[in-house]
């Protein structure tokens, strides 16, 4: 990027006949470089500050009178040509009421303007080194015009300095020039003063050093340097650019390394965009390099998400990844105690129960992370029914956003639906791409029980089994449905024909009957509508038909 420094100067009203080049000769300026306060509210003061010689500063004295041991002030004192009518005092504004005055209240001219008041480089007033006896460098303007004024009646002159110490002002200000005229002769962020005149009427003037380029030129290694710098000086504008910049290079094997950026420098619309990437390209993401660099807060804040589009079991070998790079960071040995102590509340957001057995088995049941009579209730939440409680998460992840959606195809329940080893089976389609995240059964007629069941979804051309898992449910006796979820989201395509299965052991349930052939969903907030049509699916299907039977509840995304 282009930058610079500018001088944020005051502007002095002239008189014609002070410009004579021996006036403006026996006058000079003093660069003085004073810390800013809290919010860059430098507290006003008619001391001349002093600072090193290094930076440029010069002894200063306070009023033009005050004189340390040794060295003499070249601003002060009548044997200098120091004078009190060195400018012209004028009323204050009713409108803008000064926050602060220092000595008597003076101001610009009324004819100047923000514009002309700030120059556009440093050349208009420089720093020059004086060799007076008393060895202290001072700053002075080379163009006698900035350092000119007009004639003051015999009296202390000072200049009229505004503090507002308004919190994040840049944000109002769209352009340079905005914030050029509010910085103009305000003590908010000032950093520099100069001082001009001698004795008595002797002048502070506020003045600034900033980035002013409207212009800027990022690439992807000055970005997040960049970035910083405006964060930390509070240029809205140029932070606007980088985030846009970081917003058009997103992929997926940055999104971890932008997300982990954009929650240090708090950019939650950029943060937002990368864990919709995460959630979209998640497999191309965690097998990026800079996975392993985020740290465990960025990791928890990514496993806490239900739409993560990866096997659960790809997310455990991620954090096992993470884990190794973490310990190695932390100076640990990568034992299995010292993964799990580095992954912290992150372990506990794998989501073991969504896994198969096979995959548990050959991978987590085996990397010692775990323990024992956590291996063993997981176990047994894959193998037994009704199963056990577990202390993992066993919420399906969705990888969509929005809103559940759920049909109902039958009008009415009635009592007793047998089950001997054969699949309940409906034929449906729909005419739009959805995704469906589980069914809704029937429960048993005689009160609380707990049913195994294997739901599956096929594709009815290929008989292929686009979905399904092995679980079971508890219900309470009731005619109410009750939901069994797959692991994943299955895709279901428009005008494609699959077959909806459910395989129950146990007690006699409720089914439904007056089923319809054609069910409408309509979304509340849009308006869209999913229309799903049933049809008998052909061979063994316990009885279930359009009319009446199992399956009663189909539960989707768009």
């Amino acid at each position: 990027m282009r930058c610079c420094v500018c001088l944020c100067q005051r502007s002095l009203q002239c008189s014609p006949s002070k410009m004579a080049a021996g006036e403006s000769n026996s006058r000079s300026s003093c660069l003085n470089l004073s810390n800013s306060g809290p919010l860059g509210n430098a507290p006003p003061s008619n001391v001349a500050h002093s600072s090193p010689a290094s930076n440029g500063g010069a002894a200063g004295a306070a009023g033009g009178m005050n004189r340390n041991a040794g060295n003499s002030n070249p601003l002060s004192g009548p044997e200098n040509g120091g004078g009190a009518d060195s400018s012209v005092r004028i009323a204050p504004s009713t409108q803008n009421p000064p926050r602060q005055s220092i000595g008597q209240s003076a101001a610009a001219a009324h004819g100047a303007s923000a514009s002309g008041a700030i120059t556009g480089a440093a050349s208009n007033m420089t720093a020059t080194s004086s060799s007076s006896s008393s060895s202290s460098s001072t700053s002075t303007a080379s163009d006698a015009s900035a350092a000119a004024v007009s004639s003051l009646p015999s009296s202390p002159a000072s200049v009229l300095v505004y503090r507002e110490p308004v919190y994040n002002w840049q944000a109002t200000k769209s352009t340079v020039k905005e914030r050029f005229a509010f910085l103009f002769n305000n003590e908010v962020l000032s950093d520099v003063h100069f001082l001009v005149g001698k004795g008595m009427g002797v002048q502070r003037i506020p003045a600034h050093r900033f980035l002013y380029s409207d212009e800027v030129q990022i690439g992807p290694e000055t970005v997040m340097t960049t970035l910083y710098s405006a964060k930390k000086y509070a240029v809205p504008a140029l932070e606007a650019h980088c985030v846009e910049f970081l917003k058009k290079n997103l992929r997926a094997d940055n999104a971890f390394m932008l997300l982990t950026q954009a929650r240090l420098f708090d950019e939650p619309q950029l943060a937002s965009l990368c864990l919709e990437n995460i959630d979209k390209n998640t497999a191309d993401a965690l097998a990026a390099e800079g996975f392993t660099d985020i740290d465990l807060d960025t990791l928890v804040a990514v496993l806490e998400r239900d739409t993560l589009g990866v096997r659960e079991v790809r997310l455990f070998g991620a954090a096992v990844r993470w884990a190794e790079a973490e310990a190695q960071r932390q100076q640990l040995q990568t034992t299995p105690e010292n993964k799990r102590r580095v992954l912290g509340k992150a372990l506990s957001l794998i989501r073991f129960p969504l896994m198969t057995i096979e995959e548990f088995a050959a991978g987590p049941a085996q990397s010692g992370i775990l323990a024992d009579r956590e291996v063993v209730s997981l176990f047994l939440h894959f193998t037994v029914n009704p199963k056990p409680h577990v202390e993992f998460i066993d919420r399906p992840r969705c990888c969509l956003r929005g809103k559940e959606c759920s049909i109902t195809r039958f009008s009415q329940v009635e009592s007793r639906w047998g089950y001997s080893g054969t699949s309940d089976r409906i034929r449906f389609s729909v005419n739009r791409r959805i995704f469906v995240v589980g069914f809704g059964l029937y429960g048993s007629i005689h009160g609380p029980t707990d049913y195994q069941v294997n739901i599956q979804i096929i594709h009815t051309d290929s008989n292929t089994v686009l979905g399904q898992n092995d679980t079971g449910f508890s219900c309470d006796g009731t005619a109410s449905t009750f939901r069994v979820m797959f692991k994943e989201p299955v895709e279901i395509l428009p005008s494609v024909n699959y077959i909806a299965c459910a395989t129950l052991k146990g007690p006699d349930s409720h089914y439904g009957t007056k089923g319809m052939r054609k069910v409408t969903h309509e979304a509340p907030a849009t308006g869209i509508k999913t229309c799903f049509t049933f049809c008998y699916a052909a061979g063994n299907n316990n009885g279930t038909s359009v009319e009446d039977g199992q399956i009663p509840e189909v539960i989707f995304y768009t």
